[in-house]
This record gives C-alpha cells, sequence and structure tokens, in this order.
C-alpha cells in the first residue's frame, strides 16, 4: 500500500555540508519521502564525490536536488516561506512546533553548525532534545526525525 505524498511538502536544506556520506544519506531519506532536497553552496567536497554516489546510490537519480551557490541566493528564493533552523542553541522543542506544509527544515554544517547569519534569517530554531553530556546527533538522523514531525503533521492519507 502505498500513499500520496503532498505536492507542496516541507523541504530540506542543508547549509555547506562538509561529509558526502551523510548528504547521501539525507539524499535517499528525501528521495524515500518525495521531499525536494536543497543544498547551500560551498559544499566540502563536489557533488560527483564518489562516497556521496556510494551511500546514495540509484536515489541519487531519483530525488529532487536544487542547488544555491550561496546562502545569499538561497535567502532570495525563501523570502516566501518560512525557513527552520535545527540547531542544538535553541530551547524550543521541535515536537512542541507547529511545522507547515511549505516550510524548509535547515539543517547546518556538521563540523561547525550555523553561524550567526543563518540563525538571524531564521523564522524559526527548533531543538531535537538529547541527554545532557551529549553534543549531537548525526546530521542524517537528526533530518528524519524532523521531517518524519513535519510530514505526520502535514501529510493527507
Amino acid at each position: 500500500m502505498t500513499h500520496n505524498i503532498m505536492k507542496q511538502g516541507p523541504k530540506i536544506a542543508l547549509f555547506q555540508p562538509d561529509i558526502p556520506q551523510n548528504t547521501a544519506a539525507i539524499i535517499r531519506l528525501c528521495s524515500c519521502f518525495g521531499v525536494k532536497l536543497e543544498i547551500i553552496e560551498p559544499c566540502g567536497f563536489h557533488l560527483d564525490d564518489e562516497r556521496l554516489k556510494k551511500v546514495a546510490m540509484d536515489y541519487l537519480n531519483q530525488s529532487k536536488i536544487i542547488t544555491y551557490k550561496s546562502y545569499q541566493d538561497f535567502l532570495i528564493k525563501k523570502k516566501n516561506s518560512r525557513v527552520i533552523l535545527m540547531t542544538t542553541k535553541s530551547k524550543k522543542k521541535y515536537y512542541n512546533f507547529k511545522f507547515q506544509p511549505k516550510d524548509t527544515l535547515l539543517f547546518g554544517r556538521e563540523s561547525a553548525g550555523a553561524p550567526k547569519i543563518v540563525h538571524d534569517n531564521s523564522q524559526e530554531r527548533l531543538l531535537i532534545p538529547i541527554k545532557k553530556n551529549t553534543r549531537s546527533l548525526n546530521i542524517a538522523t537528526a533530518a528524519a526525525i524532523t521531517l518524519s514531525e513535519a510530514l505526520k503533521q502535514n501529510l493527507v492519507f
């Protein structure tokens, strides 16, 4: 049995990702749920990197991927929609938030998170709470958790 995923659902955006295997796992995630992936360059790898292709497998060809040459280009495109930054620097929990169908779920760099300009230009900043004395989840895991909640709130089955 298959479910119909909304035509205009949430999107995932990656701010200057630097680990190709994580990006590849997120490509697979997006492909499986019919979600667009937006990548804000520069990346810490080339998008034709063999490590990315190995993990993404044939999902790379099935994915809807949009790339932006800069964060400014991304902001121009997003002027009429909400950008929701997932960050460890928030107190607002993702599961208490009301996601909207056109939201873009933004994730920072694996190595450095999101800089101040990204925090300042995001309409909301949300946290996935984890145990004390742990730093953060893997970005692909965080993307799956957040996307799951956004889809749950907005899917029509």
